[in-house]
């Protein structure tokens, strides 16, 4: 006896599951992929390494204090400021908008930097 009609090798369930594996895999790809870049900078030897950055807007910038002693992350118009950072502490700041940002330690201000926020 023969068949009249060719058979549905495809069950339901398995190109469900075959669309939900591929969208695990590829979602977070595009997702990453539209996210700005993170960014760190290190606090060591009385010292803010790199001392002067350039990021694009949307930015998350990420402190982490390498020293010994403590120091902080203060803009100098004080719209971003941490609290005092112990060793391995991190302090982290957005940048929304373009501009450039200055800040410093307050319990040494002779620590500086500066961030740099421009399209690019």
């Amino acid at each position: 006896m023969t068949r009249a009609f060719a058979r549905n090798t495809t069950h339901p369930l398995r190109a469900g599951l075959a669309l939900v594996f591929c969208a695990a895999f590829v979602t977070p790809a595009i997702c990453a992929a539209a996210a700005p870049p993170a960014t760190t900078v290190d606090i060591k030897k009385f010292a803010y390494a790199p001392k002067e950055i350039t990021v694009a807007p949307g930015t998350k910038i990420t402190w982490t204090n390498r020293d010994e002693t403590p120091h902080t992350v203060t803009s100098t118009d004080k719209s971003f400021a941490s609290k005092g950072l112990d060793t391995d502490d991190k302090f982290e700041h957005t940048f929304a908008s373009e501009g450039n940002f200055s800040y410093a330690c307050t319990l040494h201000p002779f620590m500086t930097g500066i961030v740099h926020v421009r399209k690019q």
